[in-house]
């Protein structure tokens, strides 16, 4: 009989570990809503002991996603009974819960990171192995950095913490450093070295992609015996980040006949997971991105075009709508009623509350004033600008209005006027571009102290028509980091929504004294 492989979602931990990415506890939730009906088997919520704000995002995602019928929430923790008191008590709303410790094994993080011995760091996982059971039958142990490591002693590390009580053993390429038969070696050593694994419910990989080869590796994993791999949305983790979940999932389901396998993932809900996961990150997906890209099933060439036009299996080896890219039955345009635009956003997998969907049909209604037909693509841009925003009753800045003065031979100046508690703000500036000079005039008008550290624009579809994507993310003087977004026509107006939705999220953040997420624990 094939085997089952499970999934082990990390992308609200490792993955939010990406440089420049902080996520907010409403956006972690959200996203954990979306793996729950992707059918992920668990969710790594977060690093509890890194901050009070990521501890109660994890108890938040455990006390709503955390249901008897929904994945398993778990929590990281180093092998330190603090980490693991904290992980235990943010996951106590759970139905299913595993606490996820670690320590590494590797002589070059023994020495120059951890400054411990073997024998210190083999006392250490049993000690937090039997502490977690405190809390969980249910007790994940990780050998970081596994590949570096000495086989013999990881083989010993192995038997002691699954002897204190470890359910899940999981082998980790933590540097990305493993080539697959390599990778795939390691595996099966632990597999006939560790005289109890027999004992254990799961041995997992979790690979790092610095060499471009997690999935690979994550592969050779489960060709060698290993029945849970450890991935992420879209791919995003720590510097080239961890293995892609749509990658190695579609890998299954494509050749499940060599592989022998399968996993309990919806399908069609992969690629509404991973645009959900790019709007809230403001991690844009590559173009050439294997499943989840936006070319991933467009073909140019003629003689693609052809093999595709005559039967689809010439140049796809996926039908696009197995991972939910539907056909354009509907096309929106300015006459478009309400409930075309309702069932249009549930072909694209969004199910809206009557206020969100509302003022999607308003700005929907603005944008088709100004463009001739909406795309799926607008309507993405659309619902990330209008929905993932901060509450409309909890926004600081208001914009009024907006005029800029531009061109050949002028110095670009701009005038802005925002409301803040009802009163009006009114300032003008000058910069080396348009958008330069609103941006200097909006930050003499706020009070927030910011820095702006990063804009991106991007065009959503073709033509001149086409709505420009703006993501900022500002900088507070903590150093957490707020991401904007703005959509438009008019790319000024659009790097002018992105800014000011910025500022507000971090307004919005200080008034409401949420703790800023912080990062931890690299496994």
């Amino acid at each position: 009989m094939p085997r089952r492989i499970y999934i082990f979602d990390t992308t609200l931990r490792d993955g939010e570990q990406s440089p420049g990415v902080s996520l907010m506890q409403h956006e972690k939730l959200e996203i954990a809503r979306q793996l729950a009906r992707l059918g992920v088997d668990v969710i790594e919520a977060g690093f509890p002991i890194a901050s009070p704000g990521e501890a109660e995002a994890v108890k938040l995602i455990a006390e709503q996603v955390g249901t008897a019928d929904g994945p398993v929430i778990a929590a990281l923790a180093r092998a330190v009974k603090q980490d693991i008191d904290v992980a235990g008590e943010a996951l106590k709303p759970a139905k299913k819960k595993r606490i996820h410790t670690f320590i590494a094994t590797s002589d070059i993080h023994m020495q120059y990171k951890l400054k411990m011995t073997r024998e210190q760091v083999l006392e250490a996982a049993i000690n937090a192995v039997k502490w977690a059971r405190n809390y969980t039958d249910d007790v994940e142990f990780s050998a970081e950095d596994a590949t570096r490591s000495d086989p013999e002693f990881l083989c010993q590390v192995f038997e002691a913490a699954i002897d204190a009580g470890a359910t899940t053993i999981n082998i980790p390429d933590t540097v990305g450093y493993a080539l697959p038969h390599e990778f795939g070696q390691l595996v099966r050593t632990v597999v006939e070295r560790v005289p109890n694994i027999h004992k254990v419910q799961f041995i997992s990989v979790h690979c790092h992609n610095d060499l471009g080869l997690a999935v690979a590796n994550s592969l050779a994993g489960i060709m060698a015996g290993a029945n849970q791999v450890e991935c992420t949305i879209n791919g995003i983790g720590e510097r080239a980040g961890n293995t892609s979940l749509e990658e190695v999932v579609m890998a299954i389901y494509c050749r499940h006949q060599v592989l022998d396998c399968y996993t309990n993932i919806r399908h069609d809900q992969i690629i509404r997971t991973s645009r959900l996961v790019s709007d809230l990150t403001g991690m844009p997906v590559q173009p050439n991105k294997a499943i989840v890209g936006a070319n991933a099933f467009r073909h140019e060439s003629g003689i693609h075009q052809h093999g595709v036009l005559s039967n689809p299996l010439t140049y796809e080896i996926i039908d696009p709508k197995v991972v939910g890219l539907p056909g354009s039955g509907i096309v929106l345009g300015k006459h478009s009623g309400r409930h075309a635009l309702e069932a249009k956003l549930k072909e694209l997998g969004y199910q809206l509350t009557k206020e969100q969907l509302n003022e999607v049909f308003k700005r929907f209604k603005e944008l088709a004033d100004r463009k001739k037909y909406i795309t799926d693509a607008d309507l993405e841009s659309l619902v990330a600008d209008t929905v993932h925003a901060v509450p409309a009753d909890e926004v600081v800045y208001h914009l009024d209005y907006m005029h800029v003065v531009s061109g050949k031979g002028t110095v670009p100046t701009a005038t802005v006027r925002i409301r803040k508690d009802g009163n009006e703000l009114l300032a003008s500036e000058t910069g080396v571009g348009p958008i330069d000079a609103v941006y200097r005039t909006i930050a003499k008008l706020v009070e927030e102290p910011h820095r702006l550290v990063d804009f991106q624009v991007r065009s959503v579809g073709p033509g001149t028509d086409a709505v420009a994507d703006v993501v900022v993310r500002v900088e507070d003087e903590q150093g957490n980091i707020f991401i904007g977004h703005g959509i438009s026509p008019d790319t000024i107006e659009a790097a002018t929504k992105a800014y000011l939705q910025a500022i507000n999220r971090l307004a919005y953040y200080h008034r409401r004294r949420i703790p800023a997420p912080q990062r931890g624990g690299e496994v």
